[in-house]
């Protein structure tokens, strides 16, 4: 997991007319929530939180005002639908130690049983229990001479260790669909001419 360093400024303006004068600056409005306290308004550096929200799950070590670090996680961002500009970002504050439920990428590997098969991915990111300083990218599953009909649960996934699930076990992640057939349209074709 990585961690980033970026410094941000109190925000004392607020609405839309001060976000977008925030933004003309290469500067994107954001929130810090932390347990217990009053939210913190912030600006932070456009270019470099751009980069930082890359990684997945990043582990940012914020720096206000040019005061001690803290640590934050990304908790929502918004992006402009078009031109995919960031708009604004909620953070969440965290401790070392501290758990957090997160979402990781579940990715798949291996090729399915001949004939034609499609994998459908049912869920794409896991909800996951981690420590906050050491959230893993994503998990791993072989799907390899899988045939149609098959399925993988959340509890069949191999987790890295010190994280756990933080959804139902038998919760569908993947499954394996059988390709249709192209008779299929040949019976339509019959049926149609009787």
């Amino acid at each position: 997991m990585s961690e980033v360093k970026i410094h941000a400024e109190t925000r004392r303006e607020f609405g839309k007319g001060a976000a977008r004068r925030i933004r003309r600056e290469n500067k994107v409005p954001g929130v810090v929530y932390e347990h217990g306290l009053e939210p913190l308004h912030l600006t932070l550096p456009g270019h470099e939180l751009l980069l930082a929200l890359r990684t997945p799950n990043v582990l940012i070590d914020l720096v206000v005002d040019g005061e001690g670090s803290q640590l934050a996680i990304p908790k929502a961002v918004q992006r402009d639908a078009i031109k995919g500009h960031l708009e604004h970002v909620d953070l969440l504050m965290v401790k070392r130690g501290e758990r957090v439920t997160v979402e990781i990428h579940v990715h798949a590997e291996g090729e399915l049983a001949p004939g034609g098969n499609l994998l459908e991915h049912v869920i794409p990111t896991l909800p996951v229990e981690a420590e906050a300083t050491n959230i893993p990218d994503g998990v791993t599953v072989s799907v390899e001479g899988l045939e149609a009909g098959a399925t993988i649960l959340a509890k069949d996934l191999v987790l890295p260790a010190g994280t756990k699930l933080a959804v139902d076990e038998d919760t569908l992640v993947l499954q394996v669909l059988a390709a249709q057939a192209e008779e299929a349209a040949g019976d339509e074709d019959e049926a149609a001419e009787a």
